[in-house]
């Protein structure tokens, strides 16, 4: 079991990779038309879904990637995503300032006082939730549930998705966010029993993609998910030259 300190060491590493979160310089969303995109080689446009290149150098001239797949080209990591629909390109690059600059992750002082009891109250048959990213995009889907619980002495009801025999996620902000800490943060919580009773950890708390790069699209916290309370746990902020 990973004391505090190497899961730290591990979750700063996969951060500062060379293709790691703290890499992406770009992400570009394409249309049908043959393009050249900043930082990426070559002619690139979008196509049944996929993302598709031209022109590349070397042995690879042409490729069509599906989410989720990549093409390394030199240091560069290229990308295919899908959101609903529409193909987007990203550029991974070691030499990004966004991963250059960043010297660790800063994180308040574990405290087992923020480990809180709640219950999970499952969401009705058919019921949905609208998720809006950070530029703006919604999203609509198949609601999962509330967590009911007191924080600072204070009732919330926290949104959470996610897959009930895995693990949910909350996207939180607080008292913190935005004066000691990136405006908002995600939590992951274990599956509650069968009772409904779960354990919110806010210790679990880290920080988005976007608070590494701003070509993320991370999905802001729904209103009852921001908090009043300086909660002071958790992952903080990054930290730059």
């Amino acid at each position: 079991m990973s004391t505090p300190d190497t899961a730290a060491d591990a979750r700063f590493a996969a951060v500062s990779a060379p293709h790691g979160t703290a890499a992406l310089r770009f992400t570009h969303w394409l249309d049908a038309e043959h393009r050249a995109y900043e930082g990426a080689p070559g002619l690139w446009h979008g196509e049944d879904g996929r993302v598709v290149g031209t022109g590349l150098p070397g042995e690879t001239p042409e490729v069509a990637l599906s989410a989720g797949e990549h093409l390394d080209i030199g240091s560069l990591r290229l990308k295919a995503i899908n959101r609903g629909g529409a193909p987007a390109l990203r550029v991974f690059d070691p030499e990004t300032p966004g991963r250059t600059s960043l010297r660790g992750i800063l994180s308040f002082p574990h405290d087992d006082a923020w480990a809180l009891p709640g219950v999970f109250h499952a969401a009705a048959e058919g019921q949905s939730i609208v998720i809006e990213s950070v530029d703006g995009y919604e999203r609509e889907e198949p609601a999962v549930g509330t967590i009911s619980l007191q924080v600072a002495g204070e009732p919330v009801e926290l949104t959470v998705w996610g897959d009930l025999d895995d693990e949910l996620e909350a996207v939180i902000a607080d008292g913190t966010s935005n004066v000691d800490a990136y405006r908002f943060r995600f939590l992951p919580i274990d599956v509650p029993a069968a009772d409904g009773s779960v354990t919110v950890d806010f210790n679990r708390a880290y920080l988005p993609p976007c608070a590494f790069s701003d070509h993320y699209v991370c999905p802001l916290p729904p209103l009852n998910n921001r908090l009043a309370a300086r909660v002071e746990a958790g992952e903080r902020i990054a930290d730059r030259a």
